[in-house]
């Protein structure tokens, strides 16, 4: 295990044992996981332990959501007694004012597929970002010493990446245009049957949470979300904003 690596598990040891905590999240900025009841559930004995039937998620703040896209997860095994096993997490998030990216569990109790199931989730901006291209983001969750997950899945907004076995690794490669050049390009409606020309981007290369907002069209509705890409369009289906609200 390299210097890094090293430095790393010793963080996340030492907090573990400070704290008492079952799992810690760290990403941008070091903090217990808001999912710290729920994580509960994964370990301790004596007679102070919750029945873990009983206990329920408690979800993230709700001005914290799923990234965008997991990209890479891995699982790391520490050597030394208490044995840690250690989750990173690396993803990307739509645009740049993303912060606190964490992993917290999905749910509490045991798996039936003794697969540890984790979110990674992270802050969004407050306010609407340009399409500047996709930013990445990454987290660490510790798994208290005594479990016997045989894997952990980490999901995104749009993907997930299962690691089957422990100590261990998996990636996933995202195709998906972020639209950081689509301004003054041609839009091609899916299934609107027209080729893609030089200087036109389809719709289909884009992400799949889309808002095509035409001369023609109101805007229905406050709701926000900071993974859907939109697209405001003049007569010709030409791209004149594109944002990620």
């Amino acid at each position: 295990m390299n210097t890094a690596c090293r430095g790393l598990v010793a963080l996340a040891m030492g907090a573990t044992m400070q704290a008492g905590l079952i799992g810690l999240a760290i990403g941008q900025t070091t903090r217990v996981s808001p999912a710290a009841g729920a994580a509960t559930a994964y370990g301790g004995t004596g007679p102070e332990q919750a029945d873990v039937s009983e206990l329920a998620p408690e979800p993230p703040p709700s001005t914290d959501l799923p990234v965008l896209f997991v990209t890479h997860v891995e699982v790391l095994r520490t050597s030394a007694d208490p044995k840690l096993d250690i989750v990173r997490a690396t993803g990307l998030v739509s645009s740049e004012g993303w912060s606190a990216p964490q992993l917290v569990p999905t749910y509490a109790g045991k798996p039936g597929d003794d697969i540890l199931d984790l979110e990674l989730i992270a802050t969004p901006p407050e306010q609407s970002q340009n399409a500047g291209g996709f930013a990445s983001i990454d987290a660490i969750f510790a798994i208290a010493p005594g479990q016997n997950f045989k894997g952990v899945r980490v999901r995104a907004s749009e993907d997930a990446i299962t690691v089957k076995q422990i100590p261990g690794s998996g990636e996933a490669t995202v195709d998906v245009n972020d639209c950081k050049d689509c301004v003054g390009k041609k839009l091609v409606l899916e299934g609107s049957g027209q080729p893609a020309a030089s200087g036109s981007i389809r719709q289909d290369e884009l992400p799949r949470v889309l808002r095509v907002i035409t001369p023609s069209n109101g805007i229905r509705g406050a709701e926000q979300n900071p993974n859907r890409l939109s697209l405001i369009l003049d007569e010709n289906d030409t791209i004149v904003e594109a944002f990620w609200e």
